[in-house]
């Protein structure tokens, strides 16, 4: 059940073209190609490569870890600030029902 069914080639069909034999050609040396030119010598960048030394890597993980913090807080807040608006709007809704139904009573 669980082994693969590989498939099988198909047999050709019809009439196949016979192998036709190729005859080797010579070869006549022709005249050599003058040496490609020297390629100059590349610029030198313009600006240094940055080396990481420790120093700077636990800065780098430092720096990393305070905006991971600081991005998570920023969206723990939104998150409260989302849910606190949630429950006003409906403690107004309930209080809002409350006034409504005791305005149909007459009271």
């Amino acid at each position: 059940m669980f082994r693969p069914k590989l498939p099988t080639m198909p047999q050709p069909t019809g009439m196949a073209t016979p192998l036709t034999v190729v005859e080797p050609t010579s070869i006549t040396p022709g005249t050599p190609a003058p040496p490609p030119a020297p390629a100059p010598a590349a610029p030198a960048p313009a600006r240094p490569t940055v080396q990481v030394t420790p120093g700077t890597a636990l800065a780098l993980v430092g720096g990393g870890t305070a905006v991971v913090l600081v991005v998570g807080a920023v969206l723990v807040s939104m998150l409260l600030a989302v849910t606190v608006t949630g429950v006003s709007v409906a403690l107004v809704a309930v209080v809002l029902r409350l006034l409504v139904n005791d305005m149909h009573k007459g009271r």
